[in-house]
């Protein structure tokens, strides 16, 4: 018997712990069409033929969020034979809400109480009986994280595929006489979906039921009359006469059903009172992302980095394919391409799958025990104030690691304009590919200075609030903000086979994200850079005469302006734009010195004589700042669904990255280095006055803040 079930619930209520528990690897993970919202689909493990779609997140149908908006459209259209209503046990009244508007519907609707085994221990009873007979639907009692009632779940939802839906809840005799006035509007209502559902949508003057009926002036005008009788009898709008009488009717379910309810704080209030303490929450959540990071870096870079990178990657696979390749008599240029080119240039993203891995994996920890909701939570008042939600900040944090997931992460963020913002300065922070820079210069030209690698970062944390203030007061994001709400969920301790799928799910993405536009890229580079402008192959250095020194020569004037206007450097720059760990590599190359690693002695000394301490910073400010490497780019592509804004991305990134490092280098020249003013100063100068303008000039409309 072939079976679909959606899984519906708020989020933070176990849901997609459920999903896994069904499925088990048996899943697709992709988005959906058209938006970048998380779609998971899979098979039940035990019966192959019953497929679980797993919903986004939602608190209700209105169409407010995107995930709303999908999860809906999905309902609508799709129709599954069975909704899996997930509820948090602990908070019935708050999850009840959702269940009123699923049952509306006129689908098989089978409510899970899921974290039994959490309601159980406060000595609470739920009488789930009485809740059948007041919903009108099966209730079944479940714990995923204990994996107890999922089989009599999984049973109930094959008995209910066929059943005839009756909607049984009814709110006030006064509202329902409105709710059936306007059922009977017109025959177009008594479509495939529920007549109650549209009949309370058209009250609630849901603009895109409006729009899907297609209603006639006559039933236009018939359904506004009615709403108007009801608006004036309750005074209140139609949606909030509606929000509240869902309310009503779920609080008195909830007090007839819920017995020996306990009162005073649960386990979880008493943490949060220390872990969302004005005052010690900050400092409690820097610690647990230092030694994340701590242990990233040294056990996923400095340990398990090394060994992939140099031995398996430089020493078994490139070394491998080198003796193989010569040994069947494979022509020069054709070595080059497959080892240095394409071995080398996915190299470079395997090479950091170990620290973001590591970070991967001490995130999904912190997420299934529910700590991560706290951190939006506790930022977001801070971050709003720059034009950013509490829930950027764990892309930034994440694009610490890598921006390419970083900026895959944004998608958790269900405001367009807030995601698209986010992901714009996601990549401002240094990436570990960025880190070889930074360590160029430390040994080169910062030698003994402690202070250049915190001003880096500090550095890519102020950009993000510049460009936050400035891009919030612009056209394309200024608005009202939405009020920030986020379920904090009860803590519990995680689960192992949770956390690594999880892991691996993300870890996956980001492979064949970076791998493929890295593989493209890499070959290109490799022709650029090994093909002569004659047409011959070359060893890339620096008498080559390769394309891409022609196309370095052509560019490197831009660059003049910011200190480093030679074609070595300008090369170095265009490099990094397949991976910022090539910039390193890179110049050693075109200057004729091979590829050495940031700390080779050789390649510091070259650096030395290169740059002075100013030209130096506005080379590392701009490659830390600008467009970040093409898969990253691809990763925007994909997550801002539309070439304009992802062209907009990269244009802003440009500017901004360049004319932040002209300041740098303009103002540095003559207050440290002593050098005489130029025509360059004075536009370095009005740029300063436009970016103080940006920043502090009014907003045109007042922006509306929230509150939880």
């Amino acid at each position: 018997m072939s079976i679909t079930i959606a899984l519906a619930g708020n989020p933070n209520s176990g849901k997609t712990t459920l999903f896994n528990l069904l499925t088990g690897s048996s899943q697709y993970v992709g988005n959906w069409p058209g938006v970048t919202v998380e779609r998971k689909e899979g098979l039940y493990k035990k019966e192959q033929d019953i497929r679980i779609v797993d919903l986004p997140g939602i608190y209700s149908l209105s169409p407010y969020t995107l995930e709303e908006v999908v999860s809906r459209d999905y309902l609508i259209n799709e129709k599954p034979d069975v909704i899996i209503n997930i509820i948090d046990a602990t908070n019935l009244e708050r999850n009840l809400y959702l269940t009123t508007q699923l049952i509306e519907l006129g689908l098989p609707v089978v409510v899970a109480l899921n974290m039994m085994d959490l309601v159980d221990k406060t000595g609470e009873k739920i009488l789930t009986d009485e809740l059948e007979d007041h919903l009108g639907c099966k209730v079944v009692k479940i714990s995923a994280l204990r994996k107890t009632g999922i089989e009599e779940l999984i049973d109930t939802c094959k008995k209910e595929k066929d059943r005839k839906v009756v909607i049984k809840e009814e709110y006030s005799a006064e509202l329902e006489k409105f709710i059936t006035s306007t059922e009977e509007v017109s025959s177009k209502i008594k479509n495939s979906i529920a007549s109650r559902f549209l009949a309370i949508k058209l009250l609630e003057n849901d603009e895109k039921i409006f729009e899907k009926l297609n209603l006639d002036s006559s039933e236009l005008s018939k359904v506004k009359e009615i709403t108007e009788r009801m608006e004036n009898e309750f005074d209140d709008d139609g949606e909030g006469i509606i929000t509240d009488a869902r309310y009503t009717f779920v609080s008195k379910i909830t007090k007839h059903i819920v017995k020996n309810k306990r009162a005073g704080l649960t386990t979880s209030d008493k943490i949060d009172r220390v872990v969302t303490n004005r005052f010690l929450a900050i400092p409690i959540f820097a610690v647990f992302m230092f030694a994340i990071y701590y242990i990233s870096i040294k056990v996923g870079n400095d340990i398990v980095g090394e060994w992939v990178n140099g031995t398996l990657i430089e020493g078994i696979i490139q070394g491998g394919a080198t003796n193989l390749l010569e040994g069947w008599g494979v022509a020069d240029w054709l070595i080059s391409l497959v080892v240095d080119g394409i071995i080398g240039g996915v190299g470079g993203v395997i090479g950091f799958l170990p620290v973001i891995a590591f970070l991967y994996f001490f995130i999904a920890i912190l997420e299934d025990i529910g700590y991560m909701s706290r951190i939006a939570f506790i930022l977001d008042r801070v971050l709003r104030k720059f034009g950013l939600s509490g829930k950027s900040f764990i892309p930034i944090l994440i694009g610490m690691g890598c921006s390419i997931p970083g900026i895959m992460a944004t998608r958790t963020i269900e405001s367009d304009k807030d995601r698209r913002l986010t992901i714009m300065v996601a990549s401002f922070m240094p990436c570990g590919a960025k880190t070889d820079i930074i360590a160029l210069f430390a040994g080169a030209i910062f030698v003994g200075k402690w202070w250049f690698a915190p001003i880096c970062y500090f550095a890519g944390i102020l950009a993000v609030i510049i460009s936050g203030v400035i891009l919030k007061k612009t056209k394309a994001f200024i608005g009202e903000a939405a009020p920030f709400v986020m379920e904090l969920p009860a803590y519990h301790m995680p689960i192992l086979s949770n956390i690594l799928r999880t892991t691996w799910q993300r870890l996956k993405a980001f492979i064949i994200k970076a791998g493929t536009i890295i593989l493209l890229s890499s070959i290109v580079i490799w022709l650029l850079s090994n093909i002569s402008t004659t047409g011959k192959f070359v060893e890339f250095s620096d008498d080559s005469h390769s394309i891409l020194e022609a196309i370095g020569r052509f560019i490197a004037p831009i660059f003049a302006p910011l200190g480093f206007g030679d074609w070595t450097a300008t090369v170095a720059s265009i490099m990094g734009l397949v991976a910022k760990e090539m910039v390193v590599g890179t110049y050693g190359v075109v200057s004729g010195l091979g590829e050495l690693g940031a700390d080779d002695p050789t390649l510091l000394e070259f650096a030395a004589k290169s740059f002075t301490t100013v030209t130096a910073m506005s080379f590392m400010m701009f490659n830390q700042l600008t467009v970040p490497c093409f898969a990253a780019v691809g990763a925007i592509r994909s997550e801002m669904k539309s070439a304009k804004w992802t062209l907009a991305t990269i244009a802003y990134q440009v500017l901004f990255s360049y004319t932040i490092a002209l300041m740098i280098y303009q103002f540095g020249r003559i207050l440290i280095l002593g050098e005489a003013l130029n025509i360059w100063t004075g536009v370095a100068i009005v740029i300063l006055l436009v970016y103080l303008f940006l920043l502090f000039r009014a907003s045109k409309k007042r922006e509306l803040t929230g509150k939880l």
